[in-house]
């Protein structure tokens, strides 16, 4: 049996006129029936970098007895010259998420997967400080290249989960991070005796975005702090709202 959560996380291929850029992660999110792929927004448009893919690219499971067999499926991010994905702004600006609703006419036959709903948001459960994380994705495009399976790497919440880090839409994870993670979504294990029952039994607390470092580190001398920005997932509500 694998891993329900495993089955949440694909890699993200960026593609610009056909040609491959880079590679991240994404996770799949539903609700009221419809299904969402979602990664960090500078996956697919940064300023910053001159990076504007004009596809994506994941590969989806198609065999429940057979995990290995894959089939790549294609995203145009662009439909009449207008942006396919859903983004989001807060009072600090922009926020680093971006949900691609996917047609399920479009999808391949009986695709096996697993997605978070509303129901694994955490809601008013209190989250402290320290508390035991996972971050499922795909480090430098590292996962079992057989299975196309992430990877899952040990976290903590680095911050206090009940304030906006410097008054931003994130919180801070203590994890040793690579790039090919943005998208990544950062979870907890589920307590309640409920929702540890359930096929998916873990809370959805973020979506990991990019490490964070000082502009002042010595590079010869320190090391990088070792900490990152994780966005807050109750920014899906509203994004994946119907319009």
């Amino acid at each position: 049996m694998i891993d329900s959560l495993l089955l949440t996380v694909v890699k993200v291929l960026t593609f610009q006129a056909g040609q491959p850029l880079t590679n991240a992660s994404g996770f799949f999110f539903t609700r009221d029936g419809r299904l969402f792929l979602v990664t960090s927004r500078h996956v697919v448009y940064d300023e910053s970098s001159n990076h504007f893919p004009d596809t994506i690219r994941i590969a989806l499971h198609v065999d429940q007895e057979n995990v290995a067999r894959l089939t790549d499926f294609e995203i145009p991010l662009y439909r009449n010259g207008k942006s396919v994905w859903r983004q989001g702004n807060d009072t600090a600006g922009v926020i680093d998420i971006a949900m691609i609703e996917l047609e399920p006419s479009a999808l391949p036959a009986k695709p096996t997967y697993c997605a978070f709903s509303a129901d694994h948001l955490p809601g008013d459960m209190k989250v402290e400080v320290g508390s035991k994380l996972l971050i499922v994705g795909v480090p430098l495009g590292f996962q079992d290249t057989l299975h196309q399976l992430p990877v899952a790497r040990h976290a903590i919440v680095s911050s206090c989960f009940d304030l906006r880090f410097q008054g931003q839409g994130y919180f801070l994870t203590d994890a040793r991070m690579h790039r090919g993670m943005s998208g990544a979504p950062v979870v907890m294990r589920a307590t309640a005796s409920g929702d540890q029952q359930r096929e998916l039994p873990w809370v959805l607390l973020g979506v990991h975005s990019a490490r964070l470092d000082v502009g002042t580190r010595d590079f010869t001398v320190d090391e990088g702090l070792g900490l990152n920005c994780a966005w807050f997932a109750d920014a899906l509500l509203p994004l994946s709202e119907n319009v």
